[in-house]
């Protein structure tokens, strides 16, 4: 269990985060949902440790940790970047493998990984020449080639299509059903609510809502006095 505590980010006079609190359990697909702007990248890059926070706590089994330990616990990987363009996608994917050999979690399943995500005619392409979407399926396995027991995933399905977009969330969770916890930002509503166990809602920097889809439709339905059938009016509902 993880738990981070009254995180807060300030740029000058601007609140990125104000007082974010919330849970991360084992073995769940955790939604982040909230419109651009709303800091869920900077509430990422805060829990990585790419950026230090100023304020607030982040515990793992009621124990704080340290943002020099926070690779221990968390896997960043940001919508949008390429990482050794010139490099091939087998050399990336051999490097990884490389790299966590023999750590927790090893890269036993690269193989079923790359049969997974699509992998195969891309393999002799250079990282650069790739599109969005087969970058976003490349870096995927890239993160869950690692050791660490939470990845934190940025928009995982920007880039996709409908098809590839519901083949890797399921994917996904199935690799959570087998103990990898998953924080996916995700955009697109529909997405979440297809794919997430559970969700946190980020508007404006601040929580404003944490559960199931039942749990936030219920608060939803509190606030609105109405019924709520959908986590796109829950969302609106609450922010």
């Amino acid at each position: 269990m993880i738990q981070i505590s009254h995180l807060a980010k300030r740029y000058g006079h601007v609140t990125a985060l104000g007082d974010v609190s919330f849970s991360i359990r084992p073995g769940e697909v955790l939604g982040l949902i909230g419109p651009n702007g709303s800091g869920k990248t900077t509430l990422f890059e805060c829990l990585a440790g790419v950026l230090p926070a100023d304020g607030g706590v982040v515990l793992r089994n009621g124990q704080p940790l340290p943002v020099h330990d926070r690779s221990s616990a968390f896997f960043y990987l940001p919508d949008g970047i390429a990482p050794w363009p010139q490099q091939k996608v087998r050399w990336v994917l051999e490097f990884a493998k490389g790299f966590f050999e023999g750590r927790p979690r090893g890269p036993a399943e690269a193989g079923h990984y790359v049969q997974t995500f699509d992998l195969e005619p891309l393999l002799d392409a250079r990282i650069g020449e790739l599109s969005k979407g087969q970058r976003k399926r490349v870096l995927l396995v890239l993160g869950l080639l690692t050791p660490a027991p939470v990845l934190l995933a940025d928009e995982p399905f920007d880039g996709l299509d409908l098809k590839q977009t519901r083949e890797i969330g399921a994917a996904l969770r199935s690799f959570a059903r087998d103990g990898r916890t998953l924080f996916l930002s995700i955009h697109q509503i529909g997405d979440a609510a297809r794919f997430c166990d559970r969700f946190v809602l980020l508007s404006g920097g601040h929580v404003c809502g944490e559960g199931t889809l039942d749990e936030i439709t219920r608060r939803a339905e509190t606030v609105r006095h109405a019924r709520t059938d959908n986590l796109e009016d829950a969302f609106l509902a609450l922010t």
